[in-house]
């Protein structure tokens, strides 16, 4: 499991996509989410308390009041296109599973201050790594250099398309890259 913090939380023409960014590495892993869960994390990140409680502040109290604990969250898979997610709670002695979205997971964990963690599977099917902003002066490119293989040149387009915030465009060349990776 590869330890993750939320760097970003975007919206696209096509939604939110959530950025969760390797503690390990330079890579990122993309993730679209519903409007209610990217409302949840936006108003954590944003400090701002609702007058009423959320879902996720509903869990959490829930959590405290049973005195349970979140001792981590999992985005434990990726299966066409679909992150799956795991609860790890301690309750009375116990570590119990409970199966979440990737999303609600995260929305909960910035609550009870738990860590979150991608499994090295899907950071290496969905992650990427995202360029730091150019200087205004490009690198030199040797006249030379040898032709990229389809699935670099699609990595570099994926990257180029999240950093534009092209999010469909991200989420198609994601699948397109899964696909090559199928194929070999």
């Amino acid at each position: 499991m590869i330890p993750v913090n939320v760097s970003n939380l975007s919206i696209s023409n096509v939604g939110f996509v959530l950025l969760l960014k390797s503690q390990a590495d330079a890579r990122t892993l993309p993730i679209f989410i519903g409007v209610p869960e990217a409302q949840a994390i936006a108003l954590f990140l944003n400090g701002t308390t609702p007058p009423r409680p959320m879902t996720h502040d509903l869990m959490k109290n829930l959590l405290d009041i049973l005195e349970g604990r979140l001792e981590r969250v999992e985005v434990s898979g990726l299966d066409s296109g679909t992150f799956f997610g795991r609860l790890v709670l301690s309750f009375e002695g116990q570590q119990l599973e409970v199966d979440a979205r990737p999303s609600d997971a995260v929305a909960l964990a910035l609550r009870c201050h738990a860590p979150i963690f991608v499994d090295d599977e899907v950071m290496s099917s969905g992650g990427v790594v995202l360029d730091q902003p150019e200087e205004e002066s490009e690198p030199a490119v040797p006249e030379e250099a040898p032709p990229l293989k389809p699935i670099d040149r699609l990595r570099n387009e994926l990257e180029k398309a999240i950093r534009e915030e092209r999010y469909e465009d991200a989420a198609r060349l994601r699948d397109e890259i899964q696909k090559a990776r199928s194929a070999n």
